[in-house]
């Protein structure tokens, strides 16, 4: 996150950066995950969470810091394997709290939302696109339908990670919107519906304590925390994340169940028929680019 306080000492801030060991082990971990989590699916293959009766719940996917689409395309690929209409935000890199992301963003919702009006949208954010996440969730109110941030540093004691110099040299490059401190205030804000902050102890980039939220799993509008054995990166093709991410997303926000492992591992072991080649196909117009990675 952006040190706004200008604060040069890296643990001064909240809880400070993880260990450099767990920041060196991203790179050689997230190829592992990666890998684990195709097997996963070709010796277990995931099974519709939505029938064909149903129409595709649209989710919107939006990439971490320095990130893009193609690097989100694995955990697209999976949701719609299993019936989701899981779109890219199309935005390119995402570098940051620009005036191009910002208003982007929200045009971006606006054209997911009415690919299926009458469906609130979910929102699933990675990194620093759970940040943007929560934003867009108190920008579009009534719209939303749930929350799922993915080792999202979004608290402010939180707020230094191994990824903070280079947010201030991107504000620099890239510039920086004129609200940007206010947006990330704003953000911060409690949200009107469910919220889930998935988040691994072993977090090479963000400390996990800042990714956590306050829990009231049963709530008006439900928060809690997942916690899942996993690099940063890899939050986005990590097998067990995947897995958590495809049961909150199935929940039913008017009757929410509080997450539970053997529950999850058991619907996706009992959900009736296989998804259909078809559903492979299945995807948005600007937010995948062929031959990605899934």
């Amino acid at each position: 996150m952006y040190d706004f306080a200008h604060d040069a000492d890296p643990q001064a801030a909240g809880y400070g950066a993880p260990p450099l060991l767990l920041t060196a082990a991203e790179a050689l971990r997230f190829p592992v995950e990666l890998t684990t989590s195709l097997v996963t699916d070709l010796v277990w293959p995931p099974r519709r969470m939505v029938t064909d009766a149903e129409q595709p719940r649209p989710v919107l996917v939006l990439p971490g810091f320095m990130a893009d689409d193609p690097l989100t395309a694995r955990l697209r690929s999976h949701l719609r394997r299993q019936g989701y209409a899981a779109h890219g935000w199309g935005l390119g890199r995402n570098v940051g709290l620009t005036d191009r992301i910002v208003a982007g963003l929200l045009d971006r919702f606006d054209e997911v939302a009415a690919t299926a009006p009458g469906h609130p949208v979910s929102l699933v954010g990675w990194s620093f696109g759970g940040l943007l996440a929560r934003h867009v969730a108190h920008q579009r109110p009534g719209q939303v339908r749930q929350v799922v941030k993915m080792g999202s540093p979004w608290r402010s004691d939180g707020e230094r990670t191994r990824a903070t110099a280079m947010f201030e040299r991107a504000a620099v490059k890239h510039g920086l919107a004129e609200d940007a401190r206010t947006i990330v205030e704003a953000l911060r804000e409690p949200l009107d519906v469910p919220v889930t902050a998935l988040w691994s102890r072993t977090d090479g980039i963000a400390h996990w304590r800042g990714c956590r939220v306050e829990e009231d799993p049963l709530g008006l509008a439900p928060s809690e925390n997942v916690e899942v054995v996993s690099s940063h990166v890899g939050l986005v093709s990590n097998p067990l994340a995947l897995a958590a991410l495809v049961d909150r997303l199935a929940q039913d926000p008017e009757d929410w169940r509080p997450f539970s492992w053997r529950e999850a591992l058991a619907r996706r072991a009992r959900l009736p028929q296989p998804l259909a080649q078809r559903g492979d196909q299945r995807g948005d117009q600007r937010g995948d680019r062929p031959g990605a990675a899934a």
